[in-house]
């Protein structure tokens, strides 16, 4: 898997949407891949909770029959915290400040997600 590249997208995101304080990609089942995020944040730990909460929301979406899951989005009173599927195996969190265009970043983020699924679906060549 090339890090330096998930690096980037994030950092890219960082660069597009003014707000954004912390970013972390995590496999489905919570395990960190790559992450971005201020001393005070324990990556592992976002990544653990923030798998949880996407399938929460991803059985919650199945139960009702409403497709499938593209993002959920929480807000608290000092910004929110965004949560991106990226296929089955895997989620981008997205932290945010007050100040964070939501919308915006909607928009942002989508080009990024489908270049991190294929940063994370590219096969490694035997022997690396």
């Amino acid at each position: 898997m090339d890090h330096e590249a998930l690096a980037r997208e994030m950092r890219g995101l960082r660069e597009q949407v003014t707000g954004i304080t912390d970013t972390a990609v995590a496999a489905a089942d919570g395990l960190l891949i790559a992450a971005d995020t201020a001393d005070s944040i324990d990556p592992d730990g976002l990544a653990a909770l923030a798998a949880a909460g996407v399938g929460l929301a991803r059985r919650t979406i199945g139960a009702t029959e409403r497709g499938t899951l593209r993002r959920t989005v929480t807000y608290g009173s000092h910004g929110c915290a965004a949560f991106y599927a990226v296929g089955d195996t895997a989620l981008v969190v997205v932290l945010g400040d007050e100040g964070m265009d939501v919308s915006r970043l909607h928009l942002a983020v989508q080009p990024a997600l489908d270049r991190i699924e294929a940063i994370l679906t590219a096969k490694t060549p035997e022997g690396v």
